[in-house]
């Protein structure tokens, strides 16, 4: 009897280990306020094809929240990890407050392994959603706290190390917790360097290399890692047990550039983007069982490429020598002689009198915008919003059913073809606090 039940057992494991090798890996890469002409602008200054744009299915979604046409970061990444929509602001719940499950958190309970890379905080908006269940985007305290608790993510990289530490411990947090050393007793590998991130070898690894969001990439220090990179450890992490894995990379500065009406700083921040894009398509290539898919999460600041007479000029854009926050960081515009001449070898452009008076009176708080918009038009970019908009955003994709991701799609409609495509659908959904609890 007892050989009997071995013998089942035994034939059971084996068709579950057969059922986990077999389980589609996900990679899911969100480009922060991209959308069409965000990769066109950067694909025209690049003289080249983006990586993004060769992956041979293609899709449009649109992206309006649960109470807005125009949607924010939070319910759109709400959107796009839970297949629900959501109201402006909140995180991975109903709008009535109640939790909404992830499919990140579905794959956790079903046995993958789960992971996130980004430029920006971890408790920022979109790497939240995979995880976090608030009601404000803002209570960043309450996601550090859920992130460190619930265990869902085993590979975390990117910024906001305040947001985890007590005030004690040069952080933020009044309730006197460390979440960073609570992640490491519960078996966590924490590092905050490059070298760190290189050398980590660990099945689960906390990666926080800034004390809130990592620089820009057009002025990031040596110190801080690009996206690629992190993706790239975050692969090697997540696959090497051979477990099938779910890991989200966001581009997450591409959305702050496009606010700030900067073509160059957008440009820089989508090659980056498009690098990760690289680094995850190269894997899928090679494993033959993941699946790429690639998508913003709304579109920034209604960008238009060409302000009229057909013509963009090019070649001056490409000449550009970084984003108007490092120029103002050199020049100061109260000094008008060397501000006229700095636009002109930073920018190749010319500014009248009239002009010149106009932007000396914008308020500190708004010149780089405004700086931003200005040079955007004099080399032939335009603008309508600092806003989002409700512009339809692409969606690519890559590897074992990505066919499926073709035509005119919502958002919420990606998470949903996740979960037929992986089998998970069938999982029980795991029980999730209420936030703040």
């Amino acid at each position: 009897m007892f050989g009997v039940r071995a013998k089942f057992l035994s034939i059971l494991l084996v068709i579950f280990l057969s059922v986990v090798a077999l389980s589609l890996n996900i990679i899911y890469l969100v480009g922060d306020g991209m959308s069409f002409n965000q990769l066109l602008l950067a694909s025209i200054l690049e003289g080249r094809v983006l990586t993004t744009m060769t992956l041979p299915y293609t899709a449009i979604t649109t992206t309006y929240s649960y109470d807005s046409w125009v949607t924010d970061s939070a319910p759109a990444g709400t959107a796009l990890f839970s297949g629900f929509k959501t109201l402006n602001r909140a995180i991975g719940v109903f709008p009535n407050g109640e939790p909404i499950t992830s499919i990140f958190e579905i794959a956790k309970n079903g046995g993958y392994k789960i992971g996130l890379a980004v430029t920006c905080r971890v408790t920022h908006a979109t790497p939240a959603s995979v995880y976090g269940h608030v009601s404000n985007r803002d209570d960043e305290l309450t996601l550090a706290k859920q992130l460190a608790e619930s265990g869902t993510v085993d590979v975390v990289f990117g910024g906001g190390w305040q947001w985890f530490l007590p005030t004690a411990n040069g952080g933020r947090r009044t309730d006197g917790m460390n979440l960073i050393e609570l992640m490491k007793q519960k078996g966590y590998e924490y590092v905050n360097s490059i070298d760190g991130l290189k050398s980590a070898s660990s099945d689960k690894v906390l990666g926080l290399f800034a004390a809130s969001h990592l620089e820009p990439v057009s002025s990031r220090p040596s110190s801080q890692p690009t996206l690629d990179l992190m993706t790239t450890k975050a692969l090697e992490i997540l696959s090497k047990s051979g477990e099938p894995f779910m890991l989200m990379v966001e581009g997450s500065q591409i959305d702050w550039e496009a606010h700030s009406n900067d073509f160059y700083g957008v440009w820089k921040e989508t090659v980056e983007f498009d690098n990760a894009v690289k680094v995850a398509l190269e894997f899928a290539k090679k494993d033959g069982n993941t699946l790429v898919i690639v998508t913003g999460d709304h579109e920034t600041g209604g960008l238009s490429l060409s302000k009229g007479g057909y013509s963009v000029n090019v070649e001056l854009a490409r000449k550009a020598k970084g984003t108007t926050q490092m120029f103002l960081s050199q020049y100061n515009i109260s000094d008008k002689e060397k501000f006229v001449q700095g636009l002109k070898d930073w920018y190749g452009i010319s500014i009248s009198d009239a002009e010149y008076e106009t932007l000396r009176k914008v308020s500190s708080s708004n010149l780089r915008r405004e700086l931003a918009r200005f040079v955007s038009e004099k080399v032939g970019f335009g603008w309508t919003t600092w806003d989002h908009t409700a512009a339809p955003v692409p969606v690519y994709a890559f590897g074992p059913g990505a066919q499926y991701f073709v035509g005119f799609m919502d958002n919420t409609d990606i998470p949903k073809l996740i979960l037929k495509l992986t089998g998970l659908s069938t999982i029980k959904f795991p029980v999730v606090s209420a936030a703040g609890n």
